[in-house]
């Protein structure tokens, strides 16, 4: 199928680890330009170089998502550079469990902030559009009660809920919303291969939840964000997709 996402102007938040990687590298195969952001300079300047011949350019910067002002500044800047913005994924997660206040605090200002100053950012340039995607990774834990039921999860909760209702507000200026919620993401260094050498007895009892016997891939992820920023889902938004191997069990109406 071809998405016709080819020469499409797309910006990524946390694109050089896990999911955010996996997207960006999906886009670019698809022939989009891809900006992401990222915290770490270094992680930045491998990925470019490692994807360098891929799609239509992939450029990084770097930007930390919790100031609102550099985010702001940061979209503006990217949209100048790319010719205007067609979809934009807010990716980032502090992926902060533990019920702290610092946590809360965190996951806030990381997970639910980040995603809602992106959108508003981004939203001038998605309407000139004309075809504009705005994509949030939430998570089953936003869904499901689980073993991160806390900060994590109640933000990846409320960001189903604003995205939901940015679609009803936005449906009409050719813009949409969707969610894409991951479920158990392996990766090398990501949560669950760092609790399959510290928590093994987490990560056995997650392991075993789900049906199909494994985790998902970061690929996996990317495919679905890319397929519903992509103008062959022009009539999705306001959408919620699980892509967790039927590890969750409630029935979505």
């Amino acid at each position: 199928m071809d998405l016709q996402l080819t020469g499409s102007r797309v910006l990524v938040t946390g694109g050089t680890r896990g999911i955010g990687r996996a997207i960006v590298e999906a886009f670019a195969d698809e022939g989009a330009a891809v900006e992401f952001c990222a915290r770490d300079a270094g992680e930045i300047e491998t990925t470019e170089k490692e994807l360098a011949d891929r799609g239509a350019g992939v450029r990084g910067v770097r930007v930390d998502v919790r100031d609102g002002a550099a985010l702001r500044g940061w979209v503006d800047a990217a949209a100048g550079r790319l010719g205007g913005l067609d979809a934009v994924v807010a990716n980032v997660s502090a992926i902060a469990v533990p019920d702290t206040e610092e946590n809360w605090y965190t996951s806030f200002e990381t997970d639910l902030m980040h995603t809602v100053r992106l959108a508003k950012a981004a939203l001038p340039h998605l309407e000139a559009s004309g075809r504009g995607s705005i994509v949030a990774i939430s998570s089953v834990s936003g869904r499901e009660a689980d073993f991160a039921a806390g900060p994590y999860a109640t933000m990846k909760t409320a960001i189903l809920g604003y995205v939901k209702g940015l679609a009803y507000q936005l449906a009409g200026r050719g813009v949409r919303a969707n969610v894409v919620s991951p479920g158990n993401t392996y990766f090398e260094g990501g949560f669950w291969h760092g609790a399959e050498q510290n928590m093994p007895d987490l990560y056995a009892s997650q392991l075993a939840q789900n049906p199909t016997g494994r985790m998902g891939t970061p690929q996996e992820m990317a495919r679905a964000v890319v397929f519903l920023s992509s103008p062959v889902s022009a009539f999705t938004t306001g959408t919620h997709l699980l892509v967790d191997g039927a590890l969750s069990h409630g029935i979505q109406l």
